[in-house]
């Protein structure tokens, strides 16, 4: 027993009194952490994963697993505590078990130290068991639709009569700081149209949040508003009591036709007084005195630190140990069943779930002839998209109520509805930021998901775009509409700022293509990537389309930036960097120029990630050390091309927000003309100060 003086605890009690206190034991130890929503959510963490999760802990990444997502990220100490106490075991990059625990118990008393696998907030891949990256409020509850969604897709995709490979359910636990970010609601409603019943958030209403009581700013009521969301509601008057806790899940994990809300009602600390009375610390270590109160409440030895009994052990493994294996173990001989009954099908389940693509993937996208007049990229890719996705099944996609403007749609796919959940056309609505961060949950569950939207309204998807890179999910983004050239929108629809916001951020790929068959290319480029989210960049009006017979082949875009256009002997004395719409006129100036004997280089630059990955001697040979005269040609910020031109460089770029007329006018205006561009290349050439 663990405390003589309290014989009348039960198994139960003592596994989430053991919750409770490894959590607080390892906010304390690090002296830094949120230990309030774990010691509140204990027992309703403890529920879910002993009595209702369909989780092998010694198979972690089980293909048809039901996941947990801690959308309340800060709350991270319970999820470590729950890996630790379910035995859930290490998996390598393929997801293979692994002989040794996610989380040790000397992990969790390394909680939020250098080179732990216990960060302060949960990060996929560097800790098994954590489905998704969360911390930024309401991400997690976004990606749970996205999982949601693809397991309804993979379902409707790969399912057979006496062969149910998927059916898994998402339980996302939230709090109150997940319910105000708008992502929640714009998650919900999407989640509600499509009526994903294999859906369950738990709300954590403990109604206090770093600032104090939600009474500050939070006043609606939220039962009412998911109701009217098409969820079912239902209520727990006391996170503590169990077996409403219990009655709460199984309603959820039986629902058919509709989302589910669990409203928990918590109070942090459970009891546990701070000096002034009040709920324990929301986001800051309790203190020894406290901790030791609290443990005192909980009957648990008041002294002791990161104590686990093997009773709580035992029972863990007892109740989601024994009942995951058996599960999981079912599953793989249904797979071996499946595979003998339908072969196609099972092969192509592997190579989706490997992340890989089938043989002659890329046999359909096509070449674009040369054509002065031309195809907006938006056009091209969309082409090229429905080429790809008559070879790629597992290629989905939508965007914010853009698809006749991004050219996003699939062909003959079908719309993703609640009805018909193998459509391969997600409509999200105008919803981008529920879309970016859905697209990461599709992507988690080995499709390969795009979206899009016009590159302006980035700043909606950007947060989820910042984690699909942190994370290395192979999410794709389309965004359409990419310069001052959408003319007559003016500069409220005109991103100026955004090309040197992507690329700041490490691990993302970005590429904007010059013409259609850079588009093309960059599709090759996107589609073989496994551990990488691209960002295609695309135009709305028409480019030319390159002569490639008298121009470099656009196969060279898959090294970022090559030579498209040399200079009389190889031997340029400017060099005239593009991306891009400015590609074309960049190309008509070098013509301007060869007429007037000057020597110039295009170099067409549509990813900056591409070229600084190869190796010297070819970054040296595209741009030449010696030529030191060079002009780089892009309609948004400057920021960043220095590294490009040099100190005495040129940047034909957007210094200002853009302007309301018709595009000619506006690109004349801020100076991307083949005039502008010779103008500005002479005189470099010449060394002349801009």
């Amino acid at each position: 027993m663990i405390d003589a003086n309290r014989t009348d605890l039960s198994t139960d009690q003592r596994c989430i009194a053991a919750l409770r206190t490894l959590s607080m034991d390892a906010v304390q130890q690090a002296r830094s952490g949120h230990p309030g929503a774990p010691m509140g959510m204990a027992p309703v963490a403890y529920c879910l994963w002993q009595d209702v999760l369909r989780y092998d802990p010694a198979d972690p990444a089980w293909p048809d697993r039901d996941r947990f997502v801690l959308s309340a990220g800060h709350a991270s100490a319970l999820l470590y505590s729950l890996l630790h106490l379910a035995g859930v075991r290490a998996v390598d990059d393929r997801g293979k078990p692994l002989d040794r625990p996610a989380v040790s118990l000397d992990d969790l008393k390394r909680f939020r130290q250098l080179g732990s696998v216990t960060p302060g907030h949960p990060e996929f891949r560097l800790t098994a068991g954590v489905e998704t990256t969360t911390g930024p409020l309401g991400q997690g509850l976004g990606v749970s639709v996205g999982m949601a969604m693809a397991s309804r897709w993979l379902a409707a995709h790969f399912n057979r009569p006496g062969f149910e490979l998927f059916s898994h359910g998402v339980y996302a636990l939230c709090g109150d700081g997940c319910m105000m970010e708008g992502l929640s609601s714009e998650a919900a409603s999407l989640a509600g149209h499509l009526k994903l019943s294999n859906l369950c958030w738990i709300y954590d209403s403990n109604r206090i949040t770093i600032e104090g009581s939600t009474d500050l700013a939070f006043s609606e009521s939220v039962p009412e508003r998911f109701s009217g969301l098409g969820w079912r509601v239902f209520r727990t008057s006391d996170a503590n009591d169990l077996e409403q806790v219990r009655a709460a899940l199984r309603s959820a994990a039986t629902a058919a036709d509709k989302p589910t809300l669990i409203v928990a009602e918590s109070r942090i600390g459970f009891g546990a007084p701070n000096k002034q009375g009040t709920a324990s610390a929301h986001g800051e270590p309790l203190g020894e005195e406290e901790v030791r109160l609290a443990k005192r409440a909980y009957g648990w030895p008041e002294d002791s630190r990161f104590l686990v009994p093997e009773e709580v052990t035992a029972r863990f493994s007892q109740g989601i140990g024994r009942r995951g294996r058996g599960l999981s173990e079912a599953w793989a001989r249904r797979l071996q069943g499946y595979a003998a009954a339908h072969p196609d099908l099972a092969e192509r389940l592997g190579v989706l779930l490997a992340r890989g693509l089938p043989p002659g993937w890329d046999r359909d996208i096509p070449v674009f002839p040369a054509d002065a007049k031309g195809v907006a990229s938006r056009e091209a890719s969309g082409k090229v998209l429905n080429a790809v996705a008559k070879n790629v099944p597992w290629l989905v996609g939508g965007s914010a109520d853009l698809a006749p403007s991004t050219k996003t749609l699939i062909a003959g796919g079908g719309d993703f509805q609640a009805g018909s959940p193998s459509g391969r056309n997600l409509r999200f609505g105008i919803r981008e930021h529920a879309m970016a961060a859905a697209l990461n949950g599709l992507s988690h569950s080995g499709l390969r998901p795009y979206g899009s939207t016009f590159l302006n309204f980035l700043d909606y998807c950007r947060p989820s775009v910042r984690l699909a890179a942190l994370m290395e999910l192979p999410t794709v983004y389309v965004f359409t509409h990419d310069s001052i050239s959408v003319g007559e929108d003016g500069p409220t629809h005109q991103p100026v700022e955004q090309l040197a916001g992507m690329r700041a951020t490490p691990g993302l790929l970005v590429l904007r293509p010059a013409d259609a068959n850079e588009t093309a290319e960059a599709w090759r480029v996107i589609m073989p990537l496994r551990r990488r989210p691209a960002v295609l960049v695309l135009s709305r009006q028409a480019l030319p389309t390159v002569d490639r017979t008298r121009y470099a082949p656009a196969s060279g875009l898959a090294k970022g930036a090559y030579v498209l256009a040399e200079a009389e002997g190889g031997k340029p004395e400017v060099l005239i960097l593009a991306t891009g719409s400015e590609v074309a006129p960049s190309l008509a100036a070098h013509e301007l120029l060869r007429k007037e004997g000057v020597r110039s280089r295009v170099v067409s630059m549509p990813s900056w990630e591409l070229f600084e990955e190869q190796d010297d001697a070819y970054k040296k040979a595209v741009l030449p050390p010696e030529v030191t005269a060079r002009v780089s040609v892009e309609a948004g910020s400057p920021m960043g091309w220095d590294r490009y031109v040099g100190p005495s460089g040129r940047c034909i770029a957007m210094r200002s927000f853009g302007a309301s007329a018709p595009a000619k006018e506006v690109e004349a205006k801020f100076g991307f003309t083949a005039e502008g561009i010779a103008a500005a290349a002479r005189s470099a050439a010449r060394g002349k100060s801009a």
